[in-house]
């Protein structure tokens, strides 16, 4: 009987502190400044759980969605910085090089920022025409632009035909009051703030004035000072003032170009926070739109956590990894991106988890991807690509003066110790130990040395070291010799092996194609983990060669008595696509002829059966590949001369161009 006795009062005590903690979320819901349909859920939510036992796992699920309710910022935003001076220097202050990208991200801004720029629109509605005059006055001085209405009937017409932020109104009109005047502005925009001025002020009608959307309720005689600060605070919450319709940036290019720190940049030029998932491996449709809470440990999807989590309801949100969206059983991410990308649906974005809708459309979006060919193409057809090419040598060696071995210095902290890096010890480092186009195998490489440096410094017997030079020769001894060497100039030219540029999401590369003949009967081997495309262009070029055989002095038996075998080298990597034609079409043709191909001449282009050459994609990637493999001479198809508007000087300077019609004229240069 005792242990029955205290585990009802233990009941009893339990029930008293759940009814507590009930009474205090209600007082934090009713307080919260949550949109009215918002509150109604929350209210209902809490209604609901007041019945359930608080050791029941229902229970814990709604005091969980209501917290999640409560801590999202439906209303909190950051200020807009509208000055595009500055984000110019950002931009300029955090990337180097980068000149297009960064011209079409100031574009991009600008167009916002000069709609975000109009004077904002007053109305004010009073049957007394001499205050209407004299708070047109004051406010215009302020900087608006202020229309005056006599009554409550010019007042709906004006917000009819006009836009307008702000409307100051009379509660006591004819016919249609400030009552009617507010109904009609919130019908028009919800974002329209509205300012009711009364000389009959009750505490029942200004309560009934702000539950119907209105800002303030003032009283009269008007106070010129407060009605002009009252505005400002009105304004302030209409501080996101970027148009967020239009396209959604995506940045495209190989990985270490600087993608996601653009984003950083824009936010950062904006004065917005900075919100960034990764998409890469994303397979199930909830974890974007969220888990309805009917599922066992439900959560909301990404976009509403992360949005949570900064506490802002107008970030920059970046989609990092958007080519590495999977799809499976459980459903299609990219069907619910194209809802948040598109402004005129994610005004009212409904999460599974929340089951309310959440305005999206303050947020500016950013992408990111290495490829566009995974990328859905309704998804696509969202985004405006800007290329993000990779960095030429002499780029790189002032991106790492500028950026990485300040950085490496500190972060290794030898800001005492003079560590002077030389040129030549940098473009050496560049050379010999990184290969990508990107900036990240360079800035390991950088802080590889700071760190080893530190380290002969604590184990040096000189304690009082004060000037440390990097040249070549202490890169070598630090590093190790150089791992990489040039693959044109420290190799012979061969009969049969041609020197072919390709593109990959990395940056461009060189391939080279062999060729070799033996005794058979008219067939042709491909190797090399080749694809598709890339197999037709061998037999087109083979069947060139075939009908043309008696015009390049090529046996007539040569093809039936012998089989061709082409190779890729690299045989575990896939290799794909129409540009390495004419590469394979040379390495036949030395192969044929017994001549050597030149080692030094890189070439790219598509051929056809009657020996057209056809324009190809990734002309600057493909050039800097030649130029940093030691390529001399490089032979592109005339149709992609404008192409060459993109490439850096210095790499054009470094080699010499030939444009090709023809295949015969392309041979002329390989053998």
């Amino acid at each position: 009987m005792f242990f029955n006795k205290k585990s009802k009062e233990e009941v009893e005590q339990q029930q008293e502190v759940s009814s507590s903690e009930l009474d205090e979320l209600k007082k934090k819901i009713l307080n919260a400044s949550l949109p009215d349909n918002v509150t109604k859920v929350a209210l209902k939510e809490l209604e609901k759980i007041k019945y359930i036992s608080t050791s029941s796992a229902e229970y814990t699920i709604g005091l969980n969605y209501i917290d999640c309710l409560l801590g999202l910022p439906w209303n909190e935003v950051t200020a807009d910085s509208l000055d595009l001076r500055r984000a110019k220097e950002i931009l300029d202050e955090d990337h180097y090089g980068l000149m297009e990208v960064k011209e079409r991200i100031l574009e991009f801004l600008a167009v916002r920022l000069l709609r975000a720029k109009k004077k904002i629109g007053v109305l004010v509605v009073d049957d007394e025409k001499l205050t209407c005059l004299n708070l047109q006055h004051v406010l215009e001085k302020d900087g608006y632009h202020v229309d005056y209405a006599l009554n409550g009937r010019d007042a709906l017409e004006l917000i009819e035909k006009n836009n307008y932020d702000i409307v100051i109104t009379d509660l006591k009109m004819r016919d249609i009051d400030g009552f009617g005047v507010l109904e009609a502005a919130k019908n028009k925009d919800t974002n329209i703030e509205v300012i009711i001025i009364t000389g009959y002020a009750t505490v029942s009608t200004a309560v009934s004035a702000l539950k119907k959307g209105s800002y303030h309720f003032l009283s009269k005689p008007l106070q010129l000072d407060e009605i002009r600060d009252t505005v400002r605070k009105a304004l302030n919450k209409r501080l996101v003032r970027l148009d967020p319709r239009g396209p959604i940036l995506c940045f495209l290019g190989p990985p270490g170009t600087g993608k996601t720190s653009l984003g950083v940049s824009i936010a950062r030029s904006l004065g917005r926070k900075f919100v960034r998932i990764s998409l890469a491996g994303v397979r199930d449709e909830a974890q974007i739109r969220g888990h309805r809470r009917s599922y066992v440990g439900a959560l909301p999807g990404r976009i509403i956590q992360e949005i949570k989590r900064c506490g802002s309801k107008n970030p920059v949100f970046m989609l990092d990894e958007m080519d590495k969206i999977g799809q499976d059983f459980k459903g299609d991410p990219a069907a619910p991106l194209l809802e948040v990308l598109d402004p005129e649906q994610n005004k009212h974005f409904v999460d599974h988890y929340l089951e309310v809708p959440f305005d999206l459309s303050k947020v500016m979006f950013i992408a990111t991807a290495n490829t566009l060919d995974t990328i859905p193409e309704p998804l696509l057809d969202r985004l405006e690509v800007l290329y993000l090419p990779g960095y030429t040598n002499a780029e790189k060696v002032q991106i790492a003066f500028k950026y990485l071995i300040p950085r490496a210095i500190k972060s290794a902290a030898l800001e005492e110790v003079k560590v002077n890096f030389t040129k030549e010890g940098v473009e050496h480092l560049i050379r010999g130990y990184t290969k990508e186009v990107g900036l990240r195998g360079l800035n390991r490489q950088v802080e590889a040395i700071c760190r080893k440096l530190a380290k002969e410094i604590l184990l040096s017997a000189d304690t009082n070291i004060q000037e440390i030079i990097v040249d070549v020769e202490k890169v070598e001894s630090l590093l190790g010799p150089p791992r990489y060497v040039s693959q044109v100039l420290d190799a012979k030219d061969r009969v049969g092996v041609s020197t072919a540029l390709a593109w990959t999401p990395t940056g461009g590369e060189i391939l080279f194609v062999e060729a070799t003949k033996m005794k058979g009967n008219n067939e042709l081997i491909l190797t090399g983990s080749l694809g598709d495309v890339l197999k037709e262009s061998a037999q087109a070029a083979l069947s060139y060669f075939k009908s043309k055989a008696e015009e390049f002095e090529i046996p007539e038996d040569f093809f039936s008595t012998h089989d061709i075998h082409i190779h890729v080298p690299a045989g575990a990597i896939p290799k794909d696509g129409p540009s390495a034609g004419l590469a394979i079409a040379a390495a036949l043709y030395s192969l044929l002829k017994e001549m050597p191909c030149k080692r030094e001449v890189g070439m790219t282009g598509e051929i056809t059966l009657t020996g057209r050459v056809l324009p190809i994609g990734g002309v600057r990637e493909k050039l800097m590949a030649a130029h940093l493999a030691g390529v001399k001479i490089v032979l592109l198809p005339e149709k992609n001369r404008p192409d060459l508007d993109k490439v850096p000087e210095d790499i054009k300077n470094s080699l010499r161009i030939i444009w090709i019609k023809d295949l015969k004229e392309a041979l002329e240069f390989v053998v």
